[in-house]
């Protein structure tokens, strides 16, 4: 094969690829730092795990997935700068991180919110809130990344 040949064959391959995660709406990788967190009482353990309940926004695609899906990590609105939005941020997986205390927990977005960050799951919020200013200052700053979630 020339060298003109394995030019096309690449750009054929890396076009295909790009063309494969635009397709799945991959959010892998994007992330943002310094991002505003506050807390809403979800508390899914009282509910049963259930989105329905919860008024959750993407219990429309998601309330039907399987309790150990919905329970494998705690519960989080996202609107955050950077990241796929509504329906297309559904079930994804964050690594959030509080900026104070490196404190780091691994949250599901189950809902939508319109304070320009995350409306974390008083669980996970207290989890990060390892100093307790988060709860002194009504927020948590910290950073995130979108993570695969292992299911």
């Amino acid at each position: 094969m020339d060298r003109k040949q394995s030019s096309i064959r690449l750009m054929v391959v890396l076009w295909c690829a790009l063309w494969m995660m635009s397709r799945t709406k991959l959010a892998y990788g994007q992330s943002a730092n310094n991002v505003r967190a506050t807390y809403h009482l979800y508390n899914p353990q009282n509910i049963g795990w259930n989105l329905i309940t919860a008024s959750a926004y993407c219990a429309t695609w998601d309330a039907n997935k399987p309790l150990s899906w919905r329970q494998k990590y705690g519960w989080t609105a996202f609107c955050g700068p950077v990241g796929p939005r509504g329906r297309d941020s559904c079930g994804k997986c964050l690594r959030v991180t509080n900026t104070a205390t490196g404190t780091q927990a691994t949250v599901r977005i189950v809902d939508q919110c319109a304070n320009g960050g995350l409306d974390l799951d008083v669980n996970v919020f207290r989890q990060l809130d390892t100093n307790g200013l988060g709860n002194q200052q009504g927020h948590l700053t910290v950073n995130y990344v979108f993570v695969n979630c292992g299911d």
